[in-house]
């Protein structure tokens, strides 16, 4: 079965051809139903499924070479074993009961907050039942009019979900450029802008698997007072002193917030914005995504909790990833000719949409779930195999396919495109 499911858009979804002829009567619901209602939305399925990009669910199946449980902390005994005691010993609630301005707010999610602003070396931290909703949240609330948002043109599409509802003015800059972000400001100033830039990263891509000129960025941060925000929702529990992510030197800066994601490395679920006490208060009192959600289940924080203690604690892990990667990139480099990234993610740039699922599905046929990534969640030409390295995999798993990969490439006659010079991470 084909799982060619795209996922962390790079961009804003798109628009479906509006002049498709509509949908008969007799391909909508039965019923009392108005049978106009959903026409719109047959035309803008059909489009997709004409142009090869209507998405399915599908089961997990194959070995890992797609999810974002990096650490393979998911199915651990560890958080297992954390969730089992905060039901059976600790008797916490299943669910909070509400948001956290009502009922909702828990001893754990103030817990979880203090040990993770503690780990991460920042002020303060607050937790939301998931990265994206708190990335969507930071950018379309702590900016202001007047303000000017400066984004990676390759930024998560939780970003650009939080820029549909800022009341600031947005501008894309070229990826990894810090030239392009201090010229975009400059440009601005000029213009008569007098509000606060704000320089919105990530900090490890999740599409590309590069890094981003922190350094160079958090200059031009300073150059211009303005705020640098960082998502670590791919570096966090991987990179940095005991996994505290690739902005870790910056933490703790007046100018500097970071979101760091507990559903990929960490194995859990949820998003941590971490920053100085005036966003914090902010949020609190102004992002929508806080004040009017259910706040997350007080196990979850528990299990989360734990996973941050196991950054600090295990001494396995990280090691026995960053040698899984190592030896991807040496298997590339054979099979290739290059090594896609030095990073735990690696794009196979194939180019062309039928190529690229074709081959994802030649993959999962046997026995590798590999995912075809194509537009729009990547450029138009850049339909790619997105391949995680995990600890769910062993060295000989990343052997195996690496040989399925080529001869499926040779058999089909296809050349990957070779990304640019990878950065390495400082680990």
């Amino acid at each position: 079965m084909r799982r060619d499911v795209d996922t962390h858009s790079a961009s804003l979804p798109e628009r479906e051809d509006r002049a498709t002829s509509p949908q008969t009567g007799d391909q909508l619901s039965s019923g009392n139903a108005n049978p106009d209602a959903f026409q719109a939305q047959h035309r803008a399925l059909k489009a997709l499924e004409r142009r090869g990009r209507l998405r399915h669910l599908a089961p997990r199946d194959g070995l890992d070479f797609a999810s974002n449980d990096y650490l393979g902390l998911a199915t651990s005994a560890e958080l297992r074993d954390a969730v089992t005691r905060a039901i059976t010993n600790d008797k916490l609630k299943v669910g909070s009961g509400g948001s956290r301005l009502l009922r909702g707010n828990h001893p754990q999610h103030e817990a979880l907050e203090a040990e993770a602003a503690s780990f991460f070396g920042s002020q303060t931290a607050l937790y939301f039942a998931s990265g994206f909703s708190a990335n969507a949240a930071l950018i379309s609330t702590l900016p202001q009019r007047g303000d000017l948002i400066v984004f990676d043109e390759l930024i998560h599409a939780s970003a650009h979900d939080g820029m549909l509802q800022t009341k600031a003015a947005t501008q894309k800059a070229a990826h990894n450029d810090a030239n392009s972000f201090a010229e975009t400001i400059e440009q601005w100033r000029k213009a008569g802008g007098h509000g606060t830039p704000w320089i919105v990263v990530e900090s490890l891509y999740s599409m590309d698997g590069d890094i981003a000129p922190l350094d160079a960025l958090a200059s031009v941060a300073d150059a211009y007072n303005a705020v640098l925000v960082i998502d670590e929702a791919h570096a966090t529990g991987i990179y940095g002193p005991d996994g505290r992510g690739l902005a870790a030197h910056l933490e703790g800066r007046e100018h500097v917030i970071t979101l760091h994601t507990c559903g990929k490395a960490l194995g859990v679920m949820g998003g941590l914005i971490c920053g100085p006490p005036i966003v914090k208060e902010f949020l609190i009192n102004r992002a929508r995504a806080f004040i009017y959600a259910t706040a997350p289940s007080p196990i979850v924080c528990a299990a989360v909790r734990t996973a941050l203690k196991l950054c600090q604690t295990d001494t396995k892990r990280r090691p026995t990833l960053e040698e899984n990667i190592k030896h991807a990139t040496q298997v590339f480099q054979k099979h290739l000719g290059f090594a896609p990234s030095n990073t735990q993610i690696q794009p196979i740039i194939l180019g062309r949409e039928a190529d690229t699922v074709a081959v994802a599905s030649a993959l999962q046929n046997k026995g590798y779930d590999i995912r075809a990534i194509r537009p729009p969640t990547v450029a138009e030409g850049t339909a790619r195999l997105r391949i995680a390295i995990t600890n769910n995999v062993t060295t000989d798993d990343i052997d195996a396919m690496a040989n399925a990969l080529k001869a499926t490439l040779t058999d089909r006659q296809i050349r990957p495109v070779q990304p640019l010079a990878p950065a390495s991470p400082a680990h």
